[in-house]
């Protein structure tokens, strides 16, 4: 299916290169190359591209291209879904996917897409299970692999594979995660709201040992929303039981060790979703001169702080020059809670049109979606494990026009 994985950086470089059936030449980036030049934002790269003898299928994230290289057609979607379980698989790892952070680690980096690929077909994606084929780099392991020229590869099957399964549950924490997608007009009018959430489990698991015998249980949850009809295009970890959730709405599953991806969601258009912060921009250009003014609030956010706000204004190319920016001071109104930042802009043309105003936040303990957690039930425990929830809210595509 696979032919090879490339990992291209924002310069253009192809920094790493994976091959499991016959090597593919660099060259084929170069389609890529052309469709990234057709574009301004590395976002909007078409996710499948066709070549004369390869498909293409990429995906950006962390300032990164990763592209896979397939010989003969597959599921689109499928090879998406592979690529960006190497990218949480490397998260998990090294901490971040960055190009310095995979150039540190490049023998690890190498054995787990060797794991995680068995001739050109995906085989292990759960991090669970990798890390007891592959341990973790520290800094121990850095040191004494030099000398000692040992692999990181385990040489036992994870005991996940085994049919005994040799821990009890401690504790079960949830990390229900939402992005918000928005396109807002130069009027203050939604076009398009979407939100994409996914749920995290982490399950903190206690060896309990009684001489040299192992007590085995198997923690069956069950997970419930007070509002479980929102939830669309839904995607379920396969230790999910899907016939509960067509019937009862109810998430029903026998977890994993480790932290692990539960199900991810979407709300659309059928739902009205309400934004989190608003973004009222005004842009007046002159023959000679130029004024912006932004003012940027919290809207619905059930009294929650947004954190982290940054705007990202691409400013207009003029045929001869890039205007230079003059930042001004931003003025606070404790009235209104709205912060006042304006800037100038000096060109020597007046543009076509106005620019386009990304927007970036994070508000925690916020679900923007409405959703809560009704209930979380143990079943298969003699004791009662610590439970608990954490919501999290960030901005996706959140495109503001003028």
């Amino acid at each position: 299916m696979i032919n090879s994985l490339f990992i291209i950086n924002n310069l253009g470089e192809v920094f790493m290169e994976r091959h499991w059936k016959s090597v593919v030449s660099r060259s084929v980036c170069d389609y890529f190359f052309d469709a990234q030049s057709k574009v301004s934002n590395p976002a909007d790269i078409p996710p499948v591209i066709q070549t004369p003898h390869f498909y293409i299928i990429s995906i950006y994230r962390n300032k990164l291209h990763f592209l896979a290289v397939l010989q003969s057609e597959a599921p689109p979607l499928f090879v998406i879904e592979f690529l960006h379980r190497v990218v949480d698989v490397l998260t998990d790892y090294l901490g971040e996917c960055t190009e310095v952070k995979i150039k540190d680690h490049y023998v690890i980096v190498y054995e787990l897409l060797e794991e995680m690929v068995d001739n050109g077909f995906p085989l292990v994606t759960e991090c669970n299970v990798l890390k007891e084929l592959i341990h973790p780099p520290s800094l121990v392991r850095d040191i004494v692999r030099p000398l000692t020229g040992e692999s990181g590869v385990s040489t036992t099957l994870p005991k996940g594979q085994l049919s005994n399964v040799p821990w009890r549950r401690a504790g079960i924490f949830l990390d229900m995660i939402e992005e918000v997608d928005a396109i807002i007009d130069k009027t203050g009018t939604t076009i398009l709201s979407e939100i994409h959430g996914r749920v995290w489990v982490t399950m903190s698991c206690d060896m309990h040992r009684s001489g040299s015998q192992c007590h085995v249980t198997r923690t069956d949850l069950t997970l419930s929303f007070m509002n479980p009809r929102l939830l669309d295009d839904v995607s379920f970890h396969p230790c999910v039981r899907f016939k509960r959730w067509e019937v009862e709405k109810v998430f029903s599953f026998v977890p994993p060790d480790g932290r692990f991806q539960l199900v991810t969601y979407q709300l659309g258009s059928q739902n009205q979703v309400s934004l989190p912060v608003f973004v009222a921009p005004t842009f007046t250009f002159h023959e000679s001169s130029g004024r912006l003014n932004v003012k940027v609030g919290p809207k619905q956010t059930m009294g929650k702080i947004v954190e982290d706000v940054v705007l990202t204004i691409r400013a207009p190319l003029c045929h001869q020059c890039v205007p230079p920016l003059h930042i001004w001071m931003a003025t606070y109104d404790p009235v209104e809670r709205i912060v006042v930042w304006k800037i100038s802009l000096t060109a020597g043309e007046v543009p076509d049109g106005n620019p386009t105003i990304m927007v970036d936040f994070k508000i925690s303990q916020f679900a923007a979606s409405g959703l809560k957690v009704n209930r979380l039930d143990v079943n298969g425990e003699k004791y009662k494990p610590f439970k608990g929830i954490k919501y999290y809210t960030k901005a996706g595509k959140f495109q503001v026009r003028s």
